[in-house]
Order: structure tokens, then sequence, then C-alpha cells
């Protein structure tokens, strides 16, 4: 019975130890926790109390100047029962749309080119499809500006071949045309870039058993390369998605060539019909409900993207 006692007491040299191993894992944990701690203490201020606040400001009456008067749903009330609004929505879903989809497959095609073997400066061709990511959106959309004018090249290289010229600086879809080309030309290299990592990624050995298996180019193309590639898909229209929702510089500058700015409605979007309530007309309270349902929007989106995605993958799994 001693003998048990004495087992289950615990001697008085292990209780520093204890607490010296206890002192420092909180150290250790207090430094790591320090040197992590400026993402969460920026993200905190730039990023949460931002969302934050644009909530608490929807349901308010506010010109940036004088007091806040609480108002409830009225802003939401008053965004919805605009037809500018449905307006700003529906063109930033069809030009989310065309700007989008068209820019995948031509980004799913250059990457394909630029990991082909035969291309002997694919590094350079890289950089280039690269360069318009990095380039200036204002500058990128003035120069768009004038191809897309009325005489402008677009414009005469459909004359040079019997068409006639299209109103891009005023028409319903021209407008939409032009903008939505800006937005492909823009972000067309930068998808290329992903794709072209994940085709990098995918082994030489399964191209070649399929080969040796007669499997074609197509063949390849359709039932390796763009099951494997699922994840990079995925990814690459979750980003392409959220940024064409909060589509801005190229419609307000674009459109801002007449004088007219982001008040056109054949051109306005979301963010731009956002800044107009915000810095034009001063209602505040209006343009944070419409930046919480443009927000809400974005995680629809989002969502129904990642489960079309799981969707997908989980048909794969079962036809294999």
């Amino acid at each position: 019975m001693a003998d048990t006692a004495s087992a289950t007491t615990e001697s008085p040299q292990s209780v520093p130890t204890k607490r010296r191993w206890l002192t420092e894992t909180v150290r250790s944990r207090f430094t790591a926790y320090t040197f992590i701690s400026p993402f969460f203490i920026l993200f905190a201020i730039f990023g949460l109390y931002p969302i934050i606040f644009t909530i608490y400001l929807s349901f308010f009456k506010w010109d940036a100047l004088g007091p806040m008067k609480y108002v409830g749903f009225k802003n939401y009330e008053l965004i919805t029962s605009d037809p500018t609004f449905w307006i700003a929505f529906s063109n930033t879903l069809i030009m989310a749309l065309m700007g989008t989809l068209p820019q995948l497959i031509v980004a799913l095609f250059v990457a394909v080119m630029l990991n082909s073997a035969l291309n002997r400066f694919k590094n350079t061709f890289r950089i280039l499809y690269f360069m318009p990511n990095i380039t200036s959106i204002v500058a990128v959309t003035l120069v768009f500006s004038t191809m897309f004018g009325n005489n402008g090249m677009v414009n005469w290289m459909l004359n040079t071949f019997g068409a006639e010229s299209v109103p891009f600086n005023s028409g319903w879809w021209g407008v939409k045309i032009a903008i939505s080309s800006m937005v492909m030309w823009r972000w067309m290299g930068y998808n290329a870039i992903i794709f072209l990592s994940g085709l990098q990624s995918i082994p030489t050995d399964i191209y070649e058993a399929a080969k040796i298996d007669g499997a074609t180019r197509g063949q390849q193309l359709l039932y390796i390369t763009l099951p494997l590639l699922r994840p990079f898909i995925l990814f690459v229209t979750l980003v392409s998605t959220i940024g064409a929702l909060q589509l801005f510089t190229e419609p307000y500058v674009f459109l801002g060539q007449s004088g007219t700015g982001s008040t056109r409605q054949e051109g306005v979007t979301m963010v731009t019909y956002l800044y107009n309530e915000a810095f034009k007309n001063g209602f505040f309270g209006t343009a944070a409900a419409t930046a919480v349902l443009l927000f809400i929007a974005t995680i629809l989106f989002s969502v129904l993207n990642m489960m079309l995605g799981r969707e997908g993958k989980g048909t794969g799994g079962n036809k294999a």
C-alpha cells in the first residue's frame, strides 16, 4: 500500500518540470501568433471592418456629412424598385457571361499550345500572354476605346469585309461586346498560365499510355486533360466569376469618353451603379445596400460554381 501511494503521488521535481514545459509551450505559441498577427490585424482593419460597417450602413440614410438616420430595410426597397438597378444587374450577368466563357475556352487552348514540346519559344510566349494582366486597366481601356470608336480599327475591318459599322460607343450590344473584349483580353493570359501549371502537373506517362492504346489528341484532351484539370478549371471559373461581378473600371472609363460616364444604362454594372449612388447622388445608404446584395450574389454564384464542380467530379467518378 505504501508503494502504491508513493507511485501515485508526484515527485517534487516533476512539478517544476511541468511548469517549465507549460511556460515554454505558451511562449512558443505566443511567438508564432505574433509573427502571423500582422495579417489578421490588416484583414480586420481593411477587410472585416468595411464589410461589417457596410452591412450596418445599409440600414441607415446618410450623405457622409450629416448624422445617420435609421430607416430599416427602406434602402433595400428603394434599390429593388429602381429599374436601373435591375438593368445594372442584368448587364453585369450578360457581360460576365460574354467575357468569361469565351475567355476560359481560349485560355485553355493557349495553355495547351504553350505546353506543347514543339514550341521552341514557349517561355517568351508565356511572358507575352501574361503581360496584359499587369498592364494598367485605364491604359488598356483608353486603347480599346480608340479601337472600338465609330471610326476605329474594328469598324474599319468590318467595312473592309463588307459589313456595316457597329455603334460600339452607344449600341446596347455594341457596348457590351467592347467591354467584354477588354475583360477577355486582359484576363486570358492569367487564366492560361493557371491552366498551364495544371497541364504541367499531369504525368506524361498517362499520355504515353494513351498513345499506345491508339487514343487521338482529341480523345486525350477529352478523357485525360479535362478531367485532371478539373480543380484548376474550378478555380479559374470561380475567380473569373467573382471578378466579372465586380466589373467597374472598364465600363466606367469606356463610357466616360462620351462625357456621361457610368450613368448610361447600356453599360452600367452593379459596381458603377453603387458608385453613382454613393459619390454622385450622395446616397451612401442605398449604395451600401447595393454592395450587400452584390456580396450575396457573389457568394451564391461562388457556391453554385463549387456545387457544379463537385457534381461533375462525382459524375466522372461514377463513370470510371
